[in-house]
């Protein structure tokens, strides 16, 4: 059941807080929700939107410079499944890494809102660097041999190291004809062009006989439109 206005949210995360031993009130020094416990005098601010956006984020930051608790909490609605302010994964990644805390509310018809703390404020972040895909990136960089792609293109195919290299395999039997892969393979110097001859991913490549490959139509059509691709390459071959 999706709310109608962000004050809605007020009510159960108040309920929250004191059921935890916090006197809890509103808008003190334009704070949504300030919650300072009874006993130990910890002080929580929580910034309240239906949907997590860039001004709950801004808000939060702001936050920070009046207390290190700070805690955004939007609306978990379950009808908007694939929307941006649903990637809470993502969205608590984010706020670990702000030193933020972060907390959902669900709302039904027929019973209590639920309420999830998805990370405490300060909470230190849990994906950490990628080795396996940072070397991956830094060797699709190495192996391009120029910049063909236009960042921020969508629907567009990318010139990859991938497509480059099959590019290569392309033109080595438009020269030569009729080729073994190990022929191709010594041919462009990557050893795998075996494999992406027998993938055929681009539906270039056709296996005429036994160890042998031939090029396809779609193929010549690929050399010739991505000719300056390979143009450099292509003028120092020598087939």
């Amino acid at each position: 059941m999706a709310v109608n206005r962000e004050e809605e949210l007020y009510k159960p995360i108040k309920a929250y807080y004191e059921e935890r031993g916090y006197s809890v009130k509103a808008e003190v020094m334009h704070c949504d929700l300030v919650a300072v416990h009874e006993e130990s005098n910890h002080t929580i601010i929580v910034e309240m939107k239906k949907t997590f956006n860039l001004a709950l984020l801004l808000q939060g930051v702001e936050r920070l410079r009046l207390n290190g608790d700070v805690i955004l909490a939007v609306e978990r609605n379950r009808k908007k499944s694939g929307s941006h302010n649903q990637r809470f994964g993502d969205l608590t990644e984010l706020c670990r890494r702000l030193g933020i805390g972060f907390m959902t509310i669900t709302f039904y018809k027929t019973k209590a809102p639920l309420i999830e703390l998805l990370c405490e404020p300060g909470e230190p972040p849990r994906r950490g660097m990628r080795v396996k895909k940072q070397n991956r990136l830094a060797m699709e960089f190495k192996e391009r041999s120029g910049d063909y792609n236009v960042g921020g293109s969508t629907g567009r195919k990318l010139v990859t190291a991938y497509f480059e290299k099959a590019l290569r395999c392309a033109y080595i039997l438009q020269q030569r004809g009729p080729s073994a892969p190990k022929e191709v393979a010594a041919a462009i110097g990557f050893s795998k062009s075996g494999q992406m001859l027998r993938d055929n991913y681009y539906g270039w490549f056709e296996r005429i006989e036994r160890g042998k490959y031939a090029l396809l139509s779609p193929g010549v059509d690929a050399l010739a439109d991505y000719k300056h691709v390979i143009g450099e390459w292509a003028a120092s071959f020598e087939p």
